[in-house]
C-alpha cells in the first residue's frame, strides 16, 4: 500500500495545488450545504414544486450569457486574481441570505437573485478555475489533479447535505449560510498563498468578441475535444435518474424518505471510490477508449436503475452510473486540457460550461415531460439506450477519440 501512496496523491506534491485542493474541499462542502438550505427554503416559503424548478433556470441563463465572456476573461487576466473576484462575490451573496433570513425579510425573490449572481459569478470562475489547474501541476501529474479535483466535489456532495440535514433541523436554515460564507475563507486564503506565476497570455485589450469567436471557432474545429463535450450534453440530457429519484423511492421502491436519502447518496458513493481507484491507476494511456466505455457504464447503469424494482439492486446500479460518469469526468477533462493550447483553455472551457450545465437542466425538463407520458421506469431505461446509441455512433465517427492516448 505504501508504494501506492505517491502515485494516488501525486498532485499534491505540489505546494500550490495543494493548497488550492484543500481550499475547495472546504468551500464546495460549504456550498453543497447552501444548495441543501436553498432547495428547503424555497420550497418553506412557497410550497412549490414549479419555484423549485425555477432555481435551475435562474441558474441557467447567466450562464448561457456570461460563460463566454468568462473564457475571455481567463485566458486574458490573472487566473488567480480572476478567483480571488468570483469567490469574493459568492462569499459575500452567502452572507446577503443569511442576513434576509436572520430579519426574516426572504422571499423567493432573495433565492432567485442570489442564484443567479452565483451563477454569473461560476461563469467567470470555472473558466479560470480549471484553466490554472494545468498551470500548477506537470503534464505527468495533470490525469491526478483532475481526479483529486473531482473528488472533493463528490466527498461534498456526499457529506454537505447530510451535515446541513442536521444543522437546519436544528437551528434553521440561516445557519447554513453563515456557514458557507466562512468556508469561503479558506479558498481565498489559498489563492492568496498560491506563488506559481499565472500571466495572461493575451494584452487585455485583446478582450473582445473577435478573441471570444476563437474559442468557439478552436472548438468546433478540434473533433475530439467538441465530441466529448456532445457526449457530456446529450448523456446528461438523456439519462434523468436523479430528476426522478422521488418518484422511484417512494412510488416504485417504496422506501419512504430514509430510502430516497440512501439512493441520494449512492451515486456519489460510486463516484468517490472509482476517483480513488483511478488515483491510484494513475495516468491511463488509452484515455479515448475508457472515456467511451465510462459513458457506457454510465448508459448500462442507467437502464438497470430505470428497469429494477428492488432496492439494494437500485442502489448498485446508481453506483455503477457514478463510476462511469466519474470515469468519463476525469479522461474528458484530461483530453481537453491536453489538446488545448494554454492561452485558450479559459476560452474552450467557457464553452464547455454550456454543454455540461445545460444538458442536465433540459434533462429534467425532457425527464418530467418523458415520465408523465411514458411512467418513470421506461422513461429513465429508455434514456440509457439512448446514451448508449449516441456512445456507439460517436466511437464510429470520431475514430481519432476512440483511438487517443
Amino acid at each position: 500500500m505504501a508504494a501506492l501512496r505517491p502515485r494516488a496523491f501525486n498532485a499534491l506534491r505540489h505546494r500550490d495545488y495543494r493548497l488550492l485542493w484543500i481550499g475547495l474541499l472546504i468551500s464546495v462542502a460549504g456550498s453543497q450545504m447552501q444548495n441543501v438550505a436553498i432547495n428547503w427554503q424555497t420550497y418553506e416559503i412557497t410550497g412549490s414544486a414549479l419555484a423549485l424548478g425555477g432555481l435551475g433556470l435562474a441558474r441557467l441563463i447567466p450562464i448561457i450569457f456570461f460563460s463566454l465572456a468568462g473564457g475571455v476573461v481567463a485566458d486574458t487576466r490573472n487566473r488567480r486574481k480572476v478567483m480571488l473576484v468570483t469567490q469574493s462575490v459568492m462569499m459575500s451573496t452567502a452572507f446577503v441570505l443569511g442576513l434576509v433570513t436572520l430579519l426574516g425579510i426572504v422571499n423567493v425573490w432573495w433565492i432567485y437573485g442570489v442564484g443567479f449572481v452565483n451563477a454569473a459569478a461560476a461563469a467567470f470562475d470555472l473558466p479560470s478555475r480549471q484553466s490554472l489547474t494545468p498551470n500548477l501541476v506537470p503534464s505527468e501529474d495533470l490525469t491526478n489533479a483532475i481526479t483529486l479535483s473531482s473528488m472533493v466535489f463528490q466527498i461534498a456532495t456526499i457529506l454537505g447535505p447530510g451535515i446541513a440535514g442536521v444543522l437546519i433541523g436544528k437551528f434553521g436554515v440561516g445557519i447554513i449560510y453563515w456557514l458557507n460564507g466562512i468556508s469561503y475563507i479558506a479558498l481565498l486564503g489559498a489563492l492568496a498563498l498560491i506563488k506559481t506565476p499565472t500571466p495572461a497570455r493575451l494584452h487585455a485589450s485583446a478582450a473582445n468578441l473577435k478573441t471570444m469567436l476563437e474559442g468557439l471557432r478552436y472548438v468546433f474545429h478540434e473533433r475530439i475535444i467538441l465530441s466529448t463535450m456532445l457526449l457530456d450534453f446529450f448523456a446528461t440530457f438523456f439519462s434523468g435518474a436523479n430528476t426522478l429519484l422521488p418518484i422511484f423511492a417512494s412510488d416504485i421502491l417504496k422506501v419512504g424518505p430514509e430510502g430516497f436519502g440512501i439512493l441520494s447518496a449512492a451515486e456519489s458513493l460510486g463516484s468517490v471510490v472509482t476517483g480513488a481507484i483511478v488515483s491510484v491507476w494513475g495516468n491511463i494511456q488509452a484515455k479515448g477508449i475508457f472515456l467511451l466505455l465510462g459513458v457506457l457504464l454510465y448508459g448500462a447503469a442507467t437502464i438497470g436503475f430505470g428497469l429494477s424494482n428492488l432496492f439494494i439492486l437500485s442502489v448498485f446500479f446508481l453506483m455503477l452510473l457514478g463510476a462511469g460518469d466519474t470515469l468519463s469526468t476525469i479522461l474528458r477533462s484530461t483530453i481537453r486540457q491536453l489538446i488545448t493550447p494554454d492561452a485558450l483553455r479559459g476560452r474552450m472551457t467557457s464553452v464547455n460550461m454550456i454543454f455540461f450545465m445545460g444538458g442536465p437542466q433540459l434533462g429534467e425538463l425532457e425527464a418530467g415531460i418523458a415520465a408523465e407520458f411514458l411512467g418513470a421506469p421506461f422513461s429513465v431505461a429508455l434514456g440509457g439506450v439512448l446514451t448508449i446509441l449516441f456512445v456507439l455512433a460517436t466511437a464510429w465517427r470520431v475514430p481519432a477519440l476512440r483511438k487517443y492516448r
